[in-house]
């Protein structure tokens, strides 16, 4: 008897890591559904990732709760900032920080400015 091949869930995509959202086909879906917010007034985050795909859909999320918020991204100047835009646009804070979580030397810097742009240590 001979096995089945199975089908991949989703369409393959082609391009290099890390992706820029603009160029993906089906593009990710990010905005948050409409809802009062406000649980998390007066806390801070750090996101990496938060400019595309599921760390924007985070970062959108935890604004509209009311998060200042800090973003590390590699190097997807244009997703950092329409993420940035539309958290400003919802009332929210957010900063933008650019650097390579895969060295360390990097990961200092980002906290070292989360520390800056958020006013303080991150609770």
């Amino acid at each position: 008897m001979e096995k089945e091949k199975k089908q991949p869930l989703r369409p393959g995509q082609v391009q290099e890591k890390p992706g820029t959202e603009n160029e993906m086909h089906p593009r990710p879906q990010s905005q948050p559904k409409q809802y009062e917010g406000g649980r998390l007034a007066g806390k801070k985050a750090l996101i990496t990732g938060g400019d595309s795909g599921i760390g924007k859909a985070i970062a959108l999320l935890l604004a509209k709760e009311g998060a200042h918020l800090a973003i590390a991204y590699l190097n997807e100047d244009a997703d950092a900032a329409d993420t940035q835009r539309i958290i400003n646009a919802e009332g929210g804070s957010c900063s933008l920080i650019r650097g390579d979580i895969s060295k360390e030397e990097e990961c200092i810097m980002i906290i070292e400015e989360t520390i800056k742009a958020l006013g303080g240590w991150i609770y």
